[in-house]
C-alpha cells in the first residue's frame, strides 16, 4: 500500500513538466482554432466563431493543395524508405565477409542531424558548384524546378531515413527462428516461397511499427524541405508544416494556423491507431 502511494508523489514533478511543456500549448491552439483574433489585439477581445477558421482553410486552394502534396509525399517517401530499407536489411542479414562494417555504415546517414544533411546535399546540388553537376557534366537545377525540387527533397529524405528502417527489419529478420526456415528448406521451399511464406508474415509487426513510425516523423517533415526549398518553388514542395509556418510567421495568422495545426494532428492520429491496431493483431497471444 505504501508502495503503491509512492509512486504517483515521485511522479507527480514528471507529469506536471509534461502538462507545462506540451499540454498547456496543445489546449491553447485548439482555443485559438475556434477564434477570431490577430495579433495586434487585446486577448480579451478574441471572439468565438466555432468552425469559420477551418472552413476558410478548406476553402483555401493553396491549404487544399499542401494537404494532398503532404499526403502524396509521406506516402510515396514512405513506401520508398520501407522498400528500400527491407533490401538493404535481407542484404545485410547474409553471412558475407566484412558485413559488420557495412552495418556499421549503414548507421552513419542517421546520426546526421537532418538540417546539417540538408545543407550537405544543397551545396552538393548547387548548379554552379555543385559536386552532382560537375560528375553529370551538366547543370541541372535540382532545386529550382519544381518537379525536380520534390523528388530532390524526397530523395534526400529517403536517403537518410531509410537505414533506420533497414536496422529495423534487420533486427526482425535476426529474430526469425532458424528451425522454421530449415524446416522449409528440407521440404524443398524455394528462396521465394520462403520469403514470401515465412520471412514476410513474421516480419509484418516490424514492417507496421516502421511504417507507423516514418508516417508520424514524415507527415510533419519540415526541417529538411524548409532549409533546401523554404516550401518553393512556386510552393512545390509547401508541405503542410511549411504552411503552418508561413502563416504564423508570415502572415501573422495564428488561429488559423492552429486550425491547421490540429487538422495535421487528427490526420496523424487517425492512422496511427489504424496501424497500432493492425499491430496488435500480428502479436501473438
Amino acid at each position: 500500500m505504501a508502495d503503491f502511494c509512492f509512486i504517483p508523489f515521485t511522479t507527480l514533478p514528471t507529469i506536471v513538466l509534461s502538462a507545462a511543456v506540451f499540454g498547456v500549448p496543445l489546449l491553447l491552439s485548439l482555443i485559438m482554432s475556434f477564434v477570431a483574433w490577430s495579433i495586434d489585439q487585446p486577448v480579451s477581445e478574441a471572439q468565438f466563431v466555432g468552425l469559420r477558421n477551418y472552413r476558410d482553410l478548406f476553402a483555401d486552394r493553396v491549404f487544399v493543395a499542401s494537404l494532398w502534396l503532404t499526403l502524396g509525399y509521406t506516402s510515396a517517401t514512405v513506401s520508398l524508405e520501407i522498400l528500400i530499407g527491407l533490401a538493404i536489411a535481407l542484404l545485410l542479414n547474409l553471412d558475407l565477409p566484412f558485413i559488420r562494417i557495412f552495418r556499421t555504415a549503414l548507421i552513419v546517414p542517421m546520426m546526421v542531424t537532418p538540417i546539417v544533411a540538408a545543407l550537405c546535399w544543397k551545396l552538393l546540388l548547387d548548379p554552379t558548384y555543385g559536386l552532382v553537376d560537375y560528375l553529370i557534366g551538366s547543370p541541372v537545377i535540382w532545386l529550382g524546378d519544381p518537379t525536380l525540387a520534390l523528388i530532390t527533397v524526397g530523395g534526400v529524405n529517403v536517403w537518410q531515413n531509410a537505414p533506420f528502417v533497414a536496422l529495423l527489419i534487420l533486427a526482425g529478420l535476426q529474430s526469425v527462428p532458424k528451425e522454421i526456415m530449415e524446416a522449409a528448406r528440407i521440404d524443398g521451399a524455394t528462396k521465394t516461397a520462403l520469403f514470401r511464406h515465412i520471412t514476410l508474415p513474421l516480419l509484418s509487426p516490424y514492417l507496421l511499427v516502421a511504417m507507423l513510425l516514418r508516417i508520424i516523423f514524415e507527415f510533419r517533415a519540415f526541417d529538411n524541405v524548409y532549409v533546401m526549398t523554404a516550401g518553393g518553388p512556386a510552393n512545390a514542395t509547401l508541405v503542410l508544416s511549411i504552411y503552418v509556418y508561413h502563416t504564423s510567421f508570415f502572415s501573422f495568422d495564428l488561429t488559423l494556423a492552429s486550425a491547421a495545426s490540429w487538422i495535421m494532428l487528427l490526420i496523424v492520429l487517425t492512422v496511427s491507431l489504424l496501424l497500432i491496431a493492425a499491430i496488435r493483431q500480428k502479436e501473438p497471444d
